[in-house]
């Protein structure tokens, strides 16, 4: 079996992508965080076309991990640490439908564990509004929106760790 064909995938939204791509990215296990768009109608769209709100997409970061290193529930809990499944259509001061909370699940599992955690969030108190989705066709964004923070040597201005499974 080649080394690829042990990687898994996972579709995230949580708002501006080059913070989600950030914290993500770091995470040992985890072999590529790309940031692009999923969720919507037109195929190869834009920032620009995301950005004016009528395309139907999400900025989304298509991670790929192995999963003898890390399971997709880590991947999961640390995607709703960093960024506020509370707020819908925006993310700190980043306001539009493209700024979405979502999980694009690629399989029943996905799905399951994705569904538990929000369980165990609205348990703690947090009213939930991610929406828990199908996969479908991730478009990856320009080249100049990939590994954005790190290659500007800076940090995500909306996207920080809260520990809100630890309660």
């Amino acid at each position: 079996m080649h080394e690829d064909e042990r990687l898994e995938k996972a579709w995230l939204a949580g708002g501006c992508f080059w913070g989600v791509e950030y914290h993500l990215r770091r995470l040992p296990g985890v072999s590529s965080v790309v940031s692009g768009f999923m969720g919507g109608a037109l195929e190869h769209p834009t920032y620009r076309q995301v950005c004016a709100g009528d395309t139907g997409h999400l900025e989304t970061v298509e991670v790929t991990f192995d999963p003898r290193v890390i399971g997709f529930e880590a991947i999961a809990r640390r995607f709703f640490e960093i960024h506020d499944p509370t707020q819908r259509d925006r993310q700190g001061p980043d306001v539009g439908i493209q700024y979405r909370s979502a999980v694009f699940f690629a399989d029943e599992d996905q799905r399951l564990v994705t569904q538990r955690l929000v369980a165990e969030l609205i348990h703690n108190g947090y009213d939930v509004v991610t929406e828990v989705r199908p996969a479908g066709t991730f478009w990856p964004a320009d080249d100049h929106h990939q590994e954005y923070y790190d290659r500007h040597g800076k940090e995500p201005a909306c996207h920080w760790p809260v520990a809100r499974f630890d309660r």
